[in-house]
């Protein structure tokens, strides 16, 4: 039995998962290696009461993006009816309290450059005139890691999922949170 409770005990703490209810579990009854297993894994998917999982601003603007493909595509569009690429980034960051500038080239002008590296999902990415980081932009999309981001595009494509490794080197990334 004090074998069964090492190995629960090693699991969760390999998890960092309190152990309440495992060391109980072990005391009321011996349970086989599996059962252990079973019940440190049940453990481990409930959490206490009130405790949240912290979620970065990062990580509910890439979440929050999501429910907006297949939004159609309107210029100078700034809600769910209709987005243009940058009326998207705005809405959703001021969905979250932040205010951004309404187009992509203010919008770049105000988040501080960041290398695709260091880039984190829910950061913006930039388009550029020429390969000049500097140049003017004139796209601008929610990067979801990768090589794809969230944007909205055309009036034929409308809010969705796609790659910007078509745009080669005239791309940067952006962020105001990191």
């Amino acid at each position: 039995m004090r074998r069964n409770w090492l190995a629960g005990a090693a699991v969760a703490a390999a998890l960092s998962v309190p152990m309440a209810g495992v060391a109980e579990a072990a005391q009321a009854a011996p349970l086989s290696s599996s059962q252990h297993t079973a019940a440190a894994t049940r453990v481990v998917k409930t959490q206490p009461a009130g405790h949240r999982r912290y979620e970065s601003f990062d990580m509910r603007v890439a979440t929050y993006v999501k429910r907006f493909i297949g939004a159609p595509y309107v210029y100078g569009g700034s809600s769910p009816g209709g987005f243009d690429c940058s009326g998207l980034t705005s809405y959703v960051y001021r969905h979250f309290g932040k205010r951004i500038p309404r187009t992509a080239e203010d919008q770049f002008l105000h988040f501080r450059r960041i290398s695709k590296a260091r880039a984190w999902g829910g950061d913006l990415v930039f388009f550029h005139v020429s390969s000049n980081p500097y140049s003017y932009v004139y796209h601008v999309g929610i990067y979801e890691g990768g090589h794809t981001m969230i944007a909205a595009t055309t009036p034929a494509g409308g809010v969705r999922r796609e790659s910007f490794l078509w745009a080669g080197n005239t791309v940067t990334f952006g962020t105001i949170t990191h």
